[in-house]
């Protein structure tokens, strides 16, 4: 875990890996923002989570969480689904936001790092940034594109689904967080390898790319 960079005289990389979440969540939680925006609904901007400020964004429990145990949160962005212009596909599309803000962070800061990792190094601080950035924001886009709540998959999938099927939608919500949490702990306990299969394909494509 990056926390034990703190106690293995490395603290430059712990401070530089806290910095890249901060960056990748806040971002994560503006673009959400700024879609439901888009489509009319302003009640994000009028909550003041319409910004870059980490502070608005970042959950304190959640954050902690996710340093040492490698699973956290931030504070999910309010929106109003009766707000939006045309409603089903504009819930889509503002979930979808976040997980995109992470993808087109990941091209970014691919090309950024192979741009400097010749001149500097891969020991230079300035390069364990970059790289901590696309690991992060790689690990939000997977992660996040799970199609079980509160995870934005599962509101891409509600948005495709038609009215039929608002009994499903409603019970697999209420579920939803109860469902992921046992995964969880299941894939930490029993070592099942639900998630690890898909965060050591994730550092394949990783590697692929730089």
């Amino acid at each position: 875990m990056p926390i034990s960079w703190l106690f293995s005289g490395q603290p430059l990389f712990f401070v530089v890996w806290v910095a890249a979440i901060i960056i990748t969540l806040t971002v994560h939680e503006f673009s959400h923002a700024a879609v439901a925006n888009f489509f009319g609904d302003k009640t994000a901007k009028e909550m003041g989570r319409l910004s870059l400020n980490p502070l608005v964004h970042i959950d304190l429990v959640g954050f902690l969480m996710l340093l040492f145990i490698g699973f956290g949160w931030a504070k999910p962005v309010p929106v109003n689904p009766y707000n939006l212009r045309k409603q089903r596909l504009a819930m889509g599309l503002v979930s979808l936001a976040g997980p995109l803000s992470n993808l087109l962070g990941v091209i970014i800061f691919v090309l950024v790092y192979r741009l400097l990792l010749p001149s500097l190094g891969p020991q230079n601080l300035l390069i364990g940034f970059f790289f901590s950035l696309i690991l992060v924001n790689l690990s939000l886009f997977v992660f996040n594109l799970i199609p079980i709540p509160p995870l934005d998959g599962s509101k891409v999938l509600f948005s495709l689904l038609s009215d039929k099927f608002a009994d499903f939608k409603y019970k697999f919500e209420t579920n939803g967080p109860w469902i992921l949490l046992v995964l969880l702990v299941a894939d930490s306990i029993l070592n099942l390898g639900i998630f690890n299969w898909l965060f050591e394909l994730m550092i394949k494509i990783l590697y692929y790319f730089l």
